[in-house]
């Protein structure tokens, strides 16, 4: 059985210091929302929800936790800097493939994980605009072993 796996960047956020503490701006908050709603209409029963500690991801997680029925957890691996190979590991020890993975956290960590899943390798990584969506899907959540369904970003819905 496949598991899904959604990674989510966070939306727009202010310039600030210190990093950990920027707030999304307006267009952030209308990117987490228009985001929110479309992944509310992605039959994601039972998801679980994952945010960074950071208060952008937490402020962008808050929308999509509506649209799902969910509670939010802070998950404290999934900040900018954290290894893909970590969250990785972390995926492998606690995503059940019967119910859809959603993370919401940085650059450069969610472009990093979504190469390393499909890819095998991180590098460079995927390029993410603010609060778009990278959708895998796999049998196990190991380096090369996830296709990549789709990407959306929010300007992709209408």
């Amino acid at each position: 059985m496949n598991g899904r796996l959604l990674i989510m960047r966070h939306g727009e956020a202010a310039p600030g210091h210190p990093d950990s503490e920027r707030m999304l701006t307006a267009r952030g908050h209308a990117e987490a929302e228009r985001m929110a709603d479309w992944l509310g209409h992605q039959a994601l029963v039972g998801a679980r929800l994952y945010a960074s500690p950071f208060v952008r991801a937490r402020q962008t997680a808050s929308p999509v936790a509506e649209a799902l029925g969910v509670e939010p957890e802070v998950l404290p691996i999934i900040t900018p800097d954290d290894s893909p190979v970590a969250v990785c590991d972390w995926l492998l020890a606690n995503a059940d493939g019967a119910a859809p993975t959603v993370l919401v956290s940085h650059m450069p960590l969610v472009g990093l994980l979504t190469e390393l899943l499909v890819e095998g390798r991180a590098q460079r990584g995927l390029a993410f605009a603010t609060a778009a969506v990278a959708e895998l899907e796999s049998a196990v959540w190991a380096a090369g072993c996830a296709r990549l369904l789709r990407f959306t970003a929010p300007h992709d819905i209408r």
